[in-house]
């Protein structure tokens, strides 16, 4: 049955998408638009250990880390392609639709950008390195959300690498594999020149996977967060223009934050 799925998820044209971002694997520098900047190695510490991110079987706000996660694509969904974050080179749609105590941010598709954005003060943040999403919207041959499951799985499946930083401290990969969150089931509903290219106005049910990042709220002033992922290239036939897979969302993205 699996196999089967595989199968399916391969050949669909509008299957999943993938909001992820990547991080440089290299921790002392950072790219994106052809520009580097060295950071002190010596700086490059465990973001877990100092307790700037919630720990993945915590309850933010009283909602478990996979039912936020479930959160932030109801809020990708809900935003129209022409403003919608993951497709913003700047950072000026940063704060669109973002309500609550908790930021969404979106990784980006086919090239590195960094990205400026001012975020009240309070407010926690959360992202993903990359992640993965099927819907009865998407997949119509699936039937129960048990299946959903399984192909949200196999697409994350693919994922090699993460890499993600807070303020120039590299949160080491063994413990970003921990923050591997899969959501219960959920439901969006889809708007006008909306991202999935489905009819406006879907609602559908679905189930993610993904591997994610949930920031404490950060001091007052300037931050920078980055991420990045990997994918394995050869266990699918994605082309750069598909949404099925992570690997077009496998590029970094810098936020330069302003807390206030």
């Amino acid at each position: 049955m699996q196999s089967n799925l595989i199968t399916l998820a391969v050949i669909s044209a509008t299957s999943v998408l993938v909001l992820g971002g990547l991080y440089l694997p290299n921790p002392s520098t950072r790219t994106a638009h052809g520009q580097s900047v060295i950071l002190d190695n010596s700086t490059i510490t465990s973001t877990v250990e100092e307790g700037k991110v919630f720990q993945p079987h915590s309850k933010p706000y009283n909602l478990t880390y996979g039912e936020w996660t479930a959160r932030w694509w109801q809020w990708a969904y809900s935003i129209p392609r022409e403003v919608n974050p993951a497709y913003d080179d700047t950072g000026k749609y940063c704060s669109e639709n973002q309500r609550g105590p908790v930021w969404f941010f979106p990784g980006t598709y086919g090239k590195s950008v960094i990205r400026e954005c001012t975020v009240p003060t309070g407010k926690a943040i959360l992202f993903p390195v990359l992640n993965s999403e099927c819907s009865f919207a998407e997949f119509p041959e699936l039937k129960t959300v048990e299946k959903l499951r399984i192909c949200a799985k196999t697409f994350q499946d693919q994922v090699t690498d993460l890499h993600a930083s807070i303020d120039g401290q590299e949160i080491p990969s063994i413990e970003l594999e921990k923050y591997r969150i899969q959501s219960p089931p959920f439901y969006f509903t889809l708007p006008e020149n909306n991202i999935l290219d489905l009819p406006t106005n879907t609602t559908t049910a679905a189930v993610s996977d993904g591997n994610w990042v949930f920031v404490k709220p950060l001091s007052p002033g300037k931050h920078e967060i980055g991420f990045r992922g990997d994918v394995n290239s050869t266990a699918n036939n994605a082309t750069a223009e598909s949404f099925a897979f992570p690997s077009g969302w496998n590029y970094s993205t810098i936020y330069e934050l302003v807390m206030k």
